[in-house]
């Protein structure tokens, strides 16, 4: 059996406990971002129905051509950018920053100051 380190785990508890105060609405969606070893994926998703509203990632034709790597801070800003402009295609201009039990610097802050920059609000 494979054993999952501590770091994990403890991003894992900490997304838990921030999952019990932030719930995404049809007026106020969530913003979910994961990070995996060499890409980030965001979505936004209504909680109430249990759908993805609107999705980008860094392996999307159009961020991976510019990209060098898909989880630095270049990445992360065009990635905010992109999910922004795709939510407000959709009718969507709030909502909740679910930054998935990563602390907010680096990356996810980039990010969500991004999407911030393209009109979205949180």
């Amino acid at each position: 059996m494979i054993k999952k380190p501590e770091r994990e785990i403890a991003r894992k508890r900490r997304h838990t406990r921030l999952r019990k105060k932030v719930k995404g609405t049809a007026n106020r969606p969530r913003l979910n971002v994961f990070k995996s070893l060499k890409n980030m994926y965001v979505q936004v998703i209504d909680d109430s129905c249990g759908c993805t509203l609107v999705s980008a990632s860094t392996l999307d034709k159009g961020l991976k051509v510019n990209l060098s790597f898909g989880r630095n801070k270049k990445a992360a800003e065009e990635l905010g950018k992109l999910i922004a402009k795709r939510a407000i295609e959709k009718g969507i201009k709030v909502v909740v920053f679910d930054r998935g039990g990563y602390k907010y610097h680096g990356v996810i802050k980039t990010l969500a100051d991004a999407a911030r920059e393209e009109g979205l609000e949180f």
